[in-house]
């Protein structure tokens, strides 16, 4: 009976342990705009605020290695509160007002969003594409069949290869009203 008990303990203190481990623990790298040692520390601070249990911002190259549990947090929420305090990441821009809120020893040179007028969010506002997700940074259509071809609009006018007689050529959309000016 002894023999039994010890046996489940051990079995049960196994499942605990290997449990624990199952929350993967992931490291990752990031660019994140900043210029100083002010903002070295207070990048740090909104990346473990988010879950981060290890942030480390070098100034020099601009990288962010942060090491968080996948179950807890993700590299989205950590981006997300960086931004919030002022500083732009891959994923997330800050607000105007954060980043004028910085020191003034704080602020980096911030890079133009280059996306056209049909991109709003992240999502194509042209008719017939029913705010799909099909705007990049660089204003390629991402929607499956586009192949990347610039189909979004630039100043008012459809700017597209893929628009005949204002009709959708590319496959997979039969045909649908996207190419008209909105």
């Amino acid at each position: 009976m002894k023999t039994i008990k010890l046996v489940s303990f051990v079995l049960i203190a196994c499942c605990i342990t290997a449990v624990s481990f199952a929350q993967k623990n992931k490291t990752e790298t990031l660019k994140v705009s900043g210029e100083c040692g002010m903002c070295k520390s207070k990048i740090e601070k909104a990346a473990k605020s988010a879950g981060a249990s290890y942030a480390v911002w070098d100034v020099e190259s601009k990288m962010l290695t942060v090491k968080y549990k996948s179950k807890s947090t993700n590299t989205a929420k950590i981006q997300e509160a960086i931004a919030g305090t002022g500083y732009d990441t891959p994923d997330f821009k800050t607000t105007d007002e954060a980043y004028n809120n910085l020191h003034a020893c704080c602020k980096y040179e911030r890079v133009k969003d280059t996306k056209k007028e049909c991109c709003k969010d992240g999502k194509c506002t042209m008719e017939g594409h029913d705010g799909k997700d099909c705007c990049q940074k660089d204003s390629k259509c991402t929607m499956e069949g586009h192949d990347g071809k610039d189909c979004c609009k630039k100043d008012g006018a459809a700017k597209m290869d893929c628009c005949k007689d204002g009709k959708c050529t590319m496959e997979g959309h039969s045909g649908k009203d996207c190419c008209k000016k909105s």
